[in-house]
């Protein structure tokens, strides 16, 4: 990593985002490189010749693919893993409708980035290579809502960009859920499009939707009728392409009743989606009822602290409170990726043997979050992510 400059599109790699790497890791740091569409084996030696260092390792829009690895000094630990790159484009005629929000994000750039980031981060050598056929590599394509998506900025999280460091290098996350959308407009805005143009037969489809769905109202609209005939739509397309899907319910939202249980918002979509999963014999994680316990376990109070629930002045620009009781900071992204988790070892054995944490789930027994550590990104956003 010795003499390595800034990114340019002449040489189509180097540091990026105006950082470069801190001798004493004081400071976390990007790496760039220009590459097509695909899925792509990231080789690193991690550590410091002259210190002991602590680096967390994200890729693209905050996707955390290691966490907190450890050198002493003198020492290099090499880790491998999988990282799933994309563009709009489908084809040469078709592309994905992406929102103004998503333009000119790591998501959906031309570039494959890496965050160096942690208590005191440090690389020796990075090497990025095309996976092939040979590899036997499995691509996991997640869509879904705000609840899945990679979100690019502090405080944001969700379950989707957790995962990815509970897998071992055979396995790729494909994040291509996006927030504010619902079945229908997943389908309209072609995302799931590049989802069938990039997967091969063998992957797997993990679809969680409902929080934006049961805002639509009208003919033909709610649980039984559009949403379930979408659901079966995109079931009938996966399994067409020889692709395994699942169903997900929708994480429960944080609104409690005055006896510390919490109200149900979702309605019958929940039950629509498991009447469908029931029917079309496709695994279901009851997503709702784990974060409904999970919730619950921690309380009225202690439950704001897996939530975006901020003083003002927490973050840069933060000039009102946030309370959100939908979106997810990284400990609560962490806890659901960690269900998520817990139901891929009931309902998909094949996966459950690339999974990589070793201690089981429950979130009746969530992590502390005093304990829990996730060094932050240097972007913030003070407006929530669409939908709720």
């Amino acid at each position: 990593m010795q003499g390595m400059g800034a990114y340019n599109d002449f040489n189509g790699y180097g540091y990026d985002f105006g950082t470069a790497p801190a001798k004493d890791g004081s400071k976390p740091f990007f790496f760039s490189v220009r590459v097509p569409d695909g899925n792509y084996k990231v080789t690193l030696k991690l550590g410091d010749k002259k210190r002991k260092a602590i680096t967390t390792v994200r890729a693209e829009s905050r996707r955390l693919m290691l966490d907190r690895v450890a050198t002493r000094k003198g020492e290099l630990s090499e880790r491998t893993f999988i990282v799933h790159k994309r563009t709009p484009a489908i084809n040469l005629r078709d592309s994905v409708k992406i929102n103004p929000r998503e333009v000119g994000t790591p998501t959906w750039d031309d570039k494959l980035t890496l965050e160096f980031t942690g208590d005191a981060p440090a690389v020796d050598a990075i090497s990025i290579e095309p996976v092939t056929e040979a590899d036997g590599i499995t691509t996991v394509y997640l869509c879904g809502n705000s609840t899945v998506v990679d979100n690019c900025k502090e405080p944001w999280a969700s379950w989707g960009q957790i995962i990815p460091a509970y897998f071992d290098d055979k396995i790729a996350i494909a994040n291509n859920a996006e927030s504010g959308e619902r079945t229908s407009s997943f389908l309209a805005k072609r995302r799931f499009d590049k989802v069938m143009a990039m997967a091969k037969p063998g992957d797997w489809v993990i679809m969680e939707f409902g929080h934006n769905d049961e805002k639509d109202r009208g003919a033909g609209k709610g649980a039984w009728y559009n949403y379930s005939t979408n659901l079966k739509l995109f079931i009938d397309r996966a399994r067409a392409k020889g692709l395994k899907p699942i169903l997900v319910t929708p994480t429960a939202r944080r609104f409690f009743n005055p006896d510390g249980k919490l109200k149900d918002t979702h309605g019958e979509y929940p039950i629509a989606m498991r009447a469908v999963a029931e029917r079309e014999n496709v695994p279901l994680i009851d997503l709702t009822v784990m974060t409904t316990t999970l919730f619950e376990s921690l309380g009225v109070e202690e439950s704001k602290k897996a939530l975006v629930h901020y003083p003002a002045g927490t973050f840069p620009g933060q000039n009102e409170e946030l309370a959100d009781n939908t979106h997810f900071n990284p400990y609560g992204a962490t806890q659901v990726a960690k269900c998520i988790v817990e139901g891929l070892r009931k309902v998909a054995p094949e996966l459950a043997e690339h999974i990589t944490l070793t201690e089981s789930y429950s979130p009746a027994n969530p992590d502390d979050p005093e304990t829990f550590v996730w060094p932050l990104a240097p972007f913030y956003d003070n407006e929530k992510p669409y939908g709720n």
